[in-house]
């Protein structure tokens, strides 16, 4: 694990939209708070860090958006003093470790046909109050990933489980605010997909708490490039994914 704290934090404030410091991280910091998955206090549980997890499943293509991942890392060092494992952690849907990670990874633009292992891991997790961000990579709500994906969604949980979510919703205030809802990507209306944007993320919630959040907006593509050429963007569009972490984290 590593800690490091941003030098940048007032450039980064002005150059990027204000921080809200009403969210639920600054008014418990210091309380006896539940985490989520792992019921611990909220200082114990950022005090162990945040390692970015994706899952292997055996259908599709879930090895998407290779950089993404570094800069979701990277955002967490320039604007918190969370400690992050810097490498991200891959492991099997099938397998026992996703019952270890507070936060999980899934995207495609293949056919999402869980195995029966899967599929009890997966139901398993989130029932059991983990947090899953799922990502259609062909944002296309007609295409073969979004189809796929919710009928296992429907098939686990239960036919209406996956809503969408307002966009008043406390994601979109949980680190930076967005007053309109999700961020729209560049890729939405690239002549690619369904051409469409997106104006709203999917959830599926347990005990009123997200566990499965799910776009089609395509963020992981958006958010694949090399870390170090954030410098040359007028605004930095990874910050969003902050929100989600934090979501899944402090709950």
């Amino acid at each position: 694990m590593v800690i490091k704290k941003s030098p940048y934090k007032k450039e980064t404030e002005s150059m990027y939209g204000q921080i809200n410091y009403d969210n639920e991280i600054y008014r418990a910091w210091g309380r006896e708070v539940k985490g989520i998955y792992r019921k611990t206090p909220i200082k114990k549980a950022l005090s162990r860090g945040f390692f970015f997890t994706r899952l292997q499943y055996q259908s599709g293509d879930w090895n998407t958006d290779q950089r993404m991942p570094s800069n979701i890392l990277n955002s967490l060092v320039e604007y918190t003093t969370v400690p992050i494992e810097e490498h991200e952690n891959v492991i099997t849907l099938s397998g026992q470790d996703i019952f270890k990670a507070p936060f999980c990874y899934l995207s495609g633009h293949k056919l999402v046909e869980f195995t029966s292992e899967e599929k009890k891991n997966f139901e398993k997790y989130v029932k059991n109050g983990g947090f899953v961000f799922v990502d259609d990579c062909n944002h296309d709500i007609d295409g073969l990933f979004a189809k796929s994906f919710e009928r296992q969604m429907e098939a686990l949980f239960g036919p209406g489980a996956l809503k969408k979510i307002p966009n008043n919703h406390r994601l979109y205030s949980s680190f930076f605010e967005y007053e309109k809802g999700p961020p729209t990507t560049s890729v939405e209306l690239n002549g690619w997909g369904d051409d469409l944007v997106h104006d709203y993320l999917k959830a599926i919630e347990i005990d009123g708490d997200i566990r499965v959040l799910y776009s089609n907006k395509d963020y992981g593509c958006e958010w694949d490039f090399d870390h170090r050429n954030k410098r040359w963007l007028t605004r930095d569009i990874t910050r969003f994914g902050l929100n989600i972490v934090f979501l899944a984290l402090i709950r």
